[in-house]
């Protein structure tokens, strides 16, 4: 006798999905019990649009979206904010604008309610749970660590874990290996395939498949807000992007490192940083010359964001540390030191990207950094208006500079904050996994764009977890580890 097939836990059937312009167009999708997803798409296309309806976040404007959840047939998106779990950047983003302490056991602890915050206190069936999640995602050490102070790598696993918490039905991914380090990547690939195994399905959307954990994945493609199943571009590989992509006669070629001046740029002295009062960073002591290009590297939590904002002054050493800018000091003039800082430092991160104002248009976000502003800018003038224009041509963002940017896509506001980093032509480019949420298009440009603000005299100092993303060009490499200097001095041409 046949056992009777499972109801899918969700169908979308020609669901169309607007929010002042078309997001999802004629949509149709089914989510079975334990199936694994593995959905690609241009930046822009719809992927996060695509799992905040299918999780019920958004309500089609047109179309049926249908739920089969314990045991019950719904139309309402309610029970299944639970069930289908979702782990996104916006949600790591809410939680580090909090103004409130909230540690990660906190955070893991909101999941079983499903609300944003813990509003109660855990009885001793989610203590068990909290140490259960624990243990299966590696937090056990950093339950009590406000999660303010956690790496970009740590508090995407403690959203994974919250994610986990209430024994969801789903798991929904939204560039979930961005921020990991490769052993990161591994180990919760493992987690990940291992609550696949226990029948969980997966829906993983992602502009790096290679980084996917391996499972036996059904394909997808969504560009203009249109799913195509099993998509040959998604298992294109970058090199043959490289290959193909009309814009690779852009693509830079290695440079020949730049003679070495002599003067420091930057001078980091016995700097160490506390985040909320967790030790961060330090001690560290580090010269940055003119002529050099960095690359630093290191495993989740090492410090590398946290030096970075300290490079860029949002961060500041505790007493007996010192950070000195002699590049700022010859050509400080009349100017305000910290208004020059922010003109001559165009650092991009994740926390540069959760401080912008997201009612913005695409020209108030780039343009802010000639005034070195950030929640409000001046008036453009001819010169900067021309610069804008030209760079938002290069990065494929032109039709953005009118658009709010509370209605892009992660891959859009990044290619935004990218520009704004280069506009004004800085001495210093920091960026701290820059190329995150790009597609492979996106980042061959950006790849092109570095190389040539190099050759127009800017410093590059680039935090980075993979190689691919490691532009040609850098001189030297600096590797961190619990906060220290773990090697620094010239770095090794492959």
């Amino acid at each position: 006798m046949n056992e009777k097939a499972p109801p899918p836990l969700a169908v979308l059937s020609n669901v169309t999905v607007s929010l002042g312009r078309p997001l999802l167009c004629g949509l149709d999708f089914t989510l079975m019990p334990g199936a694994a997803w593995l959905i690609g798409g241009p930046n822009g296309g719809g992927k996060s649009s695509f799992l905040r309806v299918l999780r019920g976040e958004l309500l089609p404007n047109q179309g049926e979206r249908t739920y089969h959840l314990g045991g019950q047939v719904s139309r309402s998106g309610v029970r299944a904010l639970r069930a289908l779990a979702l782990v996104s950047p916006e949600q790591e983003a809410f939680y580090l604008t909090r103004d409130w302490l909230q540690t990660v056991g906190d955070v893991l602890l909101s999941g079983l309610s499903g609300e944003a915050l813990r509003l109660s206190e855990p009885g001793t069936a989610d203590l068990a749970r909290l140490a259960e999640v624990a243990a299966q995602t590696g937090l056990n050490a950093l339950l009590e660590r406000d999660f303010r102070t956690l790496s970009h790598g740590q508090r995407r696993r403690a959203l994974l874990g919250r994610a986990l918490m209430p024994r969801p039905a789903a798991l929904l991914l939204d560039e979930f290996t961005d921020g990991l380090s490769a052993a990161a990547r591994a180990e919760l690939g493992e987690v990940l395939r291992g609550v696949w195994q226990s029948g969980v399905a997966v829906v993983l959307v992602t502009h790096r498949p290679e980084e996917a954990p391996d499972l036996p994945w059904q394909r997808a493609w969504i560009e203009g807000g249109r799913l195509k199943p099993g998509q040959p571009g998604l298992d294109r590989p970058a090199q043959a992007l490289r290959v193909s992509s009309p814009t690779s006669s852009s693509a830079p070629a290695p440079m020949s490192p730049a003679p070495i001046d002599p003067a420091p740029l930057i001078v980091v002295e016995q700097a160490e940083v506390y985040r909320n009062g967790h030790h961060a960073l330090g001690p560290v002591t580090w010269t940055w010359h003119s002529g050099e290009h960095w690359l630093v590297t290191g495993e989740n939590g090492a410090g590398k964001s946290t030096l970075a904002r300290l490079i860029a002054g949002e961060l500041h050493p505790a007493l007996g540390g010192q950070v000195h800018r002699p590049f700022l000091q010859r050509e400080r003039l009349e100017r305000d030191l910290g208004h020059l800082r922010r003109q001559q430092i165009g650092l991009l991160g994740a926390e540069v990207a959760i401080r912008q104002r997201r009612d913005w248009t695409g020209l108030e976000v780039i343009g802010s950094a000639f005034g070195g502003t950030e929640g409000f800018t001046h008036e453009l003038n001819r010169e900067q208006r021309r610069r804008v224009l030209e760079l938002a041509g290069r990065l494929g963002v032109g039709e953005l500079l009118t658009r709010s940017a509370a209605t892009l896509s992660q891959g859009q506001w990044r290619r935004l904050l990218l520009a704004r980093a280069l506009v004004a032509r800085p001495r210093l480019i920091i960026l701290d996994e820059g190329l995150d949420f790009l597609d492979a298009e996106s980042r061959l440009e950006v790849t092109a764009l570095i190389a040539e603000a190099q050759r127009q005299g800017s410093h590059l100092l680039v935090v980075s977890h993979r190689e691919a993303d490691v532009p040609p060009g850098l001189t030297h490499h600096l590797k961190l580890g619990g906060g220290k200097v773990v090697s620094s001095g010239p770095l090794r041409q492959a």
